[in-house]
């Protein structure tokens, strides 16, 4: 189940954030204070501030040129891994949903809104607060009414937990915006909605819904549905004031994870722990950086080569293995129940060829990072230092998660090639 409220959390952990407050009197705070979302992005795009960022934004345009191959462990695509199955979708439901957005849009409205099924823009998604993809509708920018109809169609799609866990990041983000005055930029409807392909209950089609802390791809194909690539993070993880107090994200996957690697014994503590520290000297230059930090498999690597490190959850005590589908059981939470169900079956089945490995310590204050990667599925989870907080070390209180569907498997592309084509052949006959 999503975990949006945590009631017997102690107050005092619940707002350790409080101490990193920023100084809202400084020139980034007062900037951002005085710009909405797209003079918020020029101050990055043609300002070149934060410098690092920038650059960061550069290098991803240059990952972008690069054909999509899928990430994948050894530079090779393991063929064959997905196929084209029934997973129970409600697709008319889905469908009807995506056509009341639709026929709301106005001309100019649908021409940035619904693109082509093969466009490049599935992969622009970022989770930054900087618009730098600037396509479909903002929600901050629309209609009650279209607006409404946007969160429909997530409603429509996700399971219930899976939408409760969208809206609550959504609401974190929010109360973010809020504790640094830049609602205008950081709200509950700072998000992104671009179609892909006419939604249809036939022909395979998609969206994307992105902005900061929350960015979903979603490919559909009859009743078979792909949730990936995703991002989900928090920074606070919960929100201790106001209409919305005691919504809460991410705890579950932090639970569990800490405890499959606080069970381990120490000869597989050690295997598996392949850095000690959270940036450590050890690690190759690279494998850190200021924006996803210990992440691989963030916005843009969509061709990575990730090896696989640690150890194999195949080889673990049955309970450990249950702990290590709990966790991956979080990370298909976006899927509608059958679906969940068969992807995690699938994952199981892959459970002699999935690796588990951990970075930073285990003692229960500690930020950690993990990730279980197989040919199948890619979950990692952070714990990051601050980026609007003041917190220079990674803390329990900022999180980033991310799922890729490795070997050609993120945004159904996997799948494309194995869908019932349009005849080719055509005779005019008036």
């Amino acid at each position: 189940m999503a975990s949006q409220t945590n009631p017997s959390q102690d107050p005092e952990q619940q707002s350790a954030f409080r101490q990193y407050l920023p100084d809202l009197s400084t020139p980034r705070f007062t900037t951002l204070a005085q710009n909405d979302a797209r003079g918020h992005a020029r101050e990055l795009t043609e300002k070149q501030a934060p410098p690092w960022l920038h650059g960061l934004y550069k290098h991803w345009q240059k990952l972008l040129q690069e054909p999509f191959i899928g990430v994948t462990n050894d530079g090779v695509v393991r063929p064959g891994l997905f196929k084209i199955r029934d997973e129970g979708v409600p697709i008319e439901r889905i469908v009807l949903a995506a056509e009341a957005v639709i026929s709301q849009l106005t001309p100019a409205q649908a021409a940035s809104t619904i693109l082509h099924i093969d466009s490049p823009e599935w992969r622009t998604w970022s989770n930054p607060e900087f618009l730098l993809s600037d396509k479909g509708i903002r929600l901050d920018e629309i209609s009650a009414s279209l607006r409404d109809a946007v969160l429909g169609v997530l409603q429509a799609t996700l399971s219930r937990e899976g939408y409760e866990k969208a809206v609550g990041a959504m609401r974190i983000n929010d109360f973010l915006g809020e504790l640094v005055g830049a609602k205008r930029v950081l709200n509950s409807h700072s998000y992104n909605f671009t179609l892909f392909g006419r939604p249809s209950t036939t022909s395979p089609w998609g969206f994307s819904f992105y902005g900061h802390h929350l960015c979903l791809s979603v490919f559909l194909y009859r009743e078979q549905i792909v949730v990936s690539p995703w991002f989900t993070g928090a920074e606070p993880n919960v929100v201790d004031s106001g209409p919305w107090a005691g919504t809460r994200i991410l705890t579950v996957e932090e639970r569990l994870g800490l405890k499959l690697m606080q069970g381990l014994d120490p000869a597989l503590q050690e295997q598996a722990c392949v850095y000690k520290e959270m940036k450590d000297p050890a690690m190759p230059k690279g494998r850190w950086n200021h924006d996803d930090q210990r992440h691989l498999c963030g916005a843009y690597r969509d061709n990575r080569v990730v090896p696989y490190e640690g150890i194999v959850v195949g080889e673990l005590s049955a309970a450990q293995q249950e702990i290590a589908e709990g966790i991956l059981e979080q990370y298909l939470l976006y899927l509608p129940a059958r679906a969940r169900e068969l992807r995690l079956a699938d994952a199981k089945a892959m459970f002699n060829e999935t690796y588990f490995c951990w970075i930073g310590g285990h003692g229960d204050d500690d930020p950690f990072y993990y990730r279980i990667q197989s040919p199948v599925i890619i979950a990692e989870f952070d714990h990051h230092s601050g980026v609007f907080l003041t917190n220079s070390e990674p803390a329990k209180f900022h999180i980033h998660t991310i799922l890729r569907t490795p070997n050609g498997g993120d945004y159904g592309w996997a799948l494309r090639s194995q869908i019932e084509r349009v005849e080719q052949d055509y005779v005019w006959e008036g």
